[in-house]
This record gives structure tokens, C-alpha cells and sequence, in this order.
């Protein structure tokens, strides 16, 4: 996995894929949907597909892929190198949407909530496989919002495939399990190495988790905001968490 396009360009979105395997082009496909880094308010969130032909699901199966909340970073980063490997049945395609990319369309005058830039997100993805001549029939997605409302929402979009959105759909269908870990190991890895563009002035870069409820990442956030400029690209600033140092912390600003 070469990040290095949206390491050249962390400010907006990126698009990575694997090549694609030529049965997939040739025989019905089973793709899964899951994102990792929906809830910090550190770093980029991640959308990830996978997909197989549906005659070798046993085989993904076998490879003991699992949700990848499950999993510790090593043995995620190994079933992912598992996947690569897999290259003759197994194809897979990330979006990257960095933090800047996410908070900006949160406050536009019109708000484009995580929600909907989760679902649009999911379409595109699906919409990249079908226009690379990925023969995709099943999809099975992990919900964002109420289930039944989503698979509505995507049958509707995609009316010639057969569409399954579940809660924890991660730890249920293994091709959803395979993309949850392909866009864990894509977010962990761009925030290990993420270029600040700012001069922090020597600030600590022990951020900890990226979470909220983490106390590390409590302290950066105090730590790395200017009161003018605010915080670096790497921060959501439209995170709650964030607005809540930058009302207490940075100087008001009156139009």
C-alpha cells in the first residue's frame, strides 16, 4: 500500500486501489464496505472496499480475517499483507478523507454532515468497482445510521445488485471483515507518518489514540493550538472536542 499521493497532499482526498484480479472481471463478486477512523478527532477517516469472487469466499474466510477493531496493529498489518498476497482473487480500493477535507464541509453554509459524506463515500466506492469491470452482485455494507433506511438507499442507487446493510457487519461477513482491515492498516499508517505542513514549534507528537476521551489527545490538542490560526490540518477543528479549546482558547474573531 503507497500512500504516497496523499502524504504529497494531506489536505483533501485520495484514492488508492489494488490491481484488479481477472476473475473479478469474469465471475460474480462479493464486495464489503467499512471505514475505520469515523469518531477520532486526529487524522483522516478511511472508507474501504474488498471483493472476491463469490465462488472463493470460503477461501477469503480461510485467511481468519476479522473485525479489525479486534485485532492488534501487527496481526492487522499481517492479514493485510495476507490480502495483497491473495492478488489472483482478492482486490480491494481505499478513499482517504483527511481532516481538513471532513471539517470543511462540516461547516459550509450548506453542512454536509458525516452521515452523508459516509454514505456518498460507500456509493463512489461501489461505483469505482463496477466502473473498473469488477462483476460485483452481492455488497454487504457496515450501516451508518439506521440500517433499513441505508439499504433502501442503496438498492435504490444500485438496483441490479443485492444489497445487505447490517449493524457490525464487520464481525459477520469476512469480505466486510477484509475491508475494515484494509482501511485500518491505510488510517494507522497515515497518522504514524503524517507531514505536518505548520511549524509546531517543537510540540510533542506523542498524540496519543486520535479519540476525544483520550487524555494524550487532550493534551496535544492544548499543546498544539495557536491562538490565531488554530490547529494544524491534522486536527478535525469541527470536532466538538476541538471547538471547545478554540472557544476558551483562541482569540474571538468578529465579522
Amino acid at each position: 500500500m503507497d500512500l504516497g499521493a496523499f502524504e504529497r497532499d494531506n489536505s483533501g482526498s485520495c484514492l488508492l486501489e489494488s490491481a484488479v484480479p481477472a476473475r473479478c472481471r469474469t465471475e460474480p463478486c462479493c464486495l464489503g464496505i467499512d471505514e475505520a477512523g469515523r469518531g477520532p478527532v486526529l487524522g483522516p477517516m478511511v472508507y474501504g472496499i474488498c471483493y472476491c469472487p463469490m465462488a472463493q469466499q470460503g477461501d477469503l474466510e480461510a485467511l481468519k480475517v476479522a473485525d479489525s477493531k479486534t485485532l492488534t496493529e501487527a496481526q492487522r498489518e499481517q492479514l493485510f499483507e495476507q490480502l495483497n498476497a491473495a492478488k489472483d482473487y482478492v482486490g480491494w480500493a481505499l478513499h482517504i478523507l483527511s481532516p481538513n477535507f471532513i471539517s470543511t464541509g462540516m461547516q459550509q453554509r450548506a453542512k454536509y454532515n458525516l452521515n452523508a459524506l459516509s454514505h456518498d463515500t460507500a456509493i463512489g466506492l461501489i461505483q469505482h468497482a463496477l466502473d473498473s469491470r469488477v462483476q460485483v452482485a452481492e455488497v454487504f455494507v457496515d450501516t451508518v445510521g439506521p440500517a433499513e433506511k441505508y439499504q433502501e438507499k442503496l438498492k435504490r442507487q444500485f438496483p441490479g445488485l443485492e444489497v445487505t446493510v447490517r449493524a457490525k457487519a464487520d464481525s459477520l461477513f469476512p469480505v466486510v471483515s477484509a475491508a475494515s482491515i484494509c482501511a485500518k492498516v491505510a488510517r494507522d499508517r497515515a497518522v504514524k507518518n503524517w507531514k505536518f505542513v505548520e511549524d509546531l514549534e517543537g510540540a510533542a507528537l506523542d498524540y496519543g489514540s486520535g479519540y476525544p476521551n483520550d487524555p494524550k489527545t487532550k493534551e496535544w490538542l492544548a499543546q498544539s493550538l495557536d491562538p490565531i490560526f488554530g490547529y494544524p490540518q491534522f486536527v478535525r477543528f469541527s470536532w466538538s472536542t476541538a471547538q471547545t479549546i478554540l472557544e476558551s482558547k483562541a482569540v474571538p474573531v468578529h465579522w
